[in-house]
């Protein structure tokens, strides 16, 4: 049995049915690492004694017959903008290259509590600000499937770990598209919930009111499995939402009958690559003979989103990383990268006296009518779909000195960001021998309508491509 290949649901069987142990599930992993870490540079640091040693204590557990959590023993690998207690956090930033968080975050906590096993920080663009994951201080991640290529961004070292299968699952946050755009580009699952249903306390924020966490898995059960362990109120994070969390695996029925999928003209337009296009509308047809009722729909707009997205998101990144003046956090001798401060200055002068009124209250009003746009959709359907990016990966570098061009490939993720919605990327075919994502839109709280429709397509029409390393 090849234990790297495991999702988190046939790795936890693995370790009930004592057909090898957490120990032995952690070496693998680490020994596929170091096998091709050097190629794809995923993590910023790797956690091996702290892993042997939670390793050992589900062993410890199975031995005494104790019962076992779904994610008890199961290798992950998280995002450097996370904090984790006495365990470097950098957040991709030379800023940050020593910083050692006292604290850990809400999510952290709960997948400790769940008997996780940390294999690593995961390489991320710095301060989450990219798309590419060409922006990071310390290295460039590269894509599994073209080593040439981008893994997409911010989470493109969480998104190219579960692809190179050099963990079980991850963790990635989405303040625009950071966890579905580079799950797209690496062929794998990822998953943005509704704003407020995972606590973002011990998140290195960027953009307060559109920052989310959640997973970077193989499949959408083990999409399931995770948001099920770190969904949640938390006192201690003020925007998170005190509602009860359903288990989303009962979402999983396989039925989509009647469903009906709103396909909106404006995220197939003219800005999204032909073979994107015609390979997502394949997906959609297949979902039809499932039985599921494809409608037309109108967001229009939508064509303004990433206009409001790039200045709302700019304004309270500036506001949030103010604190890294060399006095309460940071290295006064190291300063930010290009992206960061093209951003900062972006957000610095929207929100600056006389240009206030004109650029970022605009903008809010704007994102308000977006926002009710959507509402005004989803009294008509169920889901919306599209592709999760215009795009198929790019090549290192092709971008990089073309900011607006960068800032395209997130057109199609955005518009759910500030509209607090959840959507889910599930790879749905390969074109030019690169993934492609299906994108799946729910309204507010609705993760479980669109885990469902994720899994009954992946369920008839398995993507089982993986890349050649």
């Amino acid at each position: 049995m090849e234990l790297t290949n495991l999702t988190i649901k046939k790795a936890n069987e693995g370790l009930k049915n004592k057909q090898f142990s957490a120990v032995e599930l952690t070496k693998s992993i680490f020994e596929r690492i170091e096998k091709f870490e050097s190629k794809i540079d995923a993590f910023l640091l790797l956690t091996k004694e702290l892993a042997k040693k939670q390793a050992e204590k589900t062993d410890l557990l199975i031995s005494e017959n104790q019962s076992l959590n779904t994610l008890m023993g199961i290798p992950v690998a998280i995002k450097d903008v996370i904090v984790t207690k006495g365990i470097k956090t950098t957040a991709g930033s030379k800023i940050l290259a020593d910083f050692i968080p006292p604290y850990s975050a809400t999510i952290y906590e709960s997948l400790e509590n769940a008997g996780t096993v940390l294999i690593g920080k995961t390489n991320l663009d710095e301060f989450a600000m990219g798309g590419s994951t060409e922006n990071s201080a310390f290295k460039v991640t590269k894509n599994p499937w073209d080593v040439r290529r981008v893994p997409g961004g911010s989470s493109g070292g969480s998104a190219a770990a579960v692809s190179a299968e050099m963990c079980i699952y991850a963790l990635g946050t989405d303040t625009g598209g950071s966890i579905r755009q580079p799950a797209s580009f690496c062929g794998v699952v990822g998953i943005k919930p509704t704003y407020g249903r995972v606590s973002r306390y011990g998140l290195i924020a960027m953009a307060s009111s559109l920052d989310q966490i959640g997973p970077i898995t193989k499949t959408v059960e083990d999409a399931a499995l995770v948001l099920n362990v770190i969904s949640g109120w938390d006192k201690r994070d003020s925007t998170s939402v005190d509602l009860e969390v359903p288990d989303y695996t009962k979402f999983l029925t396989g039925n989509v009958r009647g469903v009906k999928i709103g396909v909106p003209g404006e995220f197939f337009g003219s800005g999204v690559d032909k073979s994107v296009k015609e390979t997502t509308e394949t997906a959609l047809k297949r979902l039809e003979q499932l039985g599921a009722k494809i409608v037309e729909v109108s967001l229009p707009r939508s064509k303004e989103a990433l206009a409001v997205y790039y200045l709302i998101m700019p304004s309270e990144a500036s506001s949030n990383l103010a604190r890294y003046d060399g006095v309460r956090f940071g290295n006064e001798r190291e300063t930010f990268g290009s992206e960061v401060k093209r951003r900062i200055m972006l957000g610095t002068y929207a929100l600056s006296s006389g240009y206030y009124d004109a650029y970022y209250l605009k903008a809010a009003k704007v994102r308000s009518l977006i926002q009710k746009e959507f509402a005004e959709v989803f009294k008509t359907v169920d889901l919306i779909a599209s592709p999760t990016s215009p795009v198929l990966p790019f090549k290192i570098g092709e971008r990089v000195d073309n900011p607006l061009q960068m800032y395209l490939a997130d057109v199609l993720t955005v518009p759910a960001n500030l509209a607090g919605l959840p959507g889910i990327s599930i790879p749905c075919g390969l074109a030019q021998e690169l993934p492609v994502g299906l994108q799946l839109i729910g309204d507010h709280w609705q993760e479980g309508s669109i885990l469902n429709m994720a899994y009954t397509y992946e369920q008839n029409f398995l993507f089982s491509e993986k890349p050649k390393l």
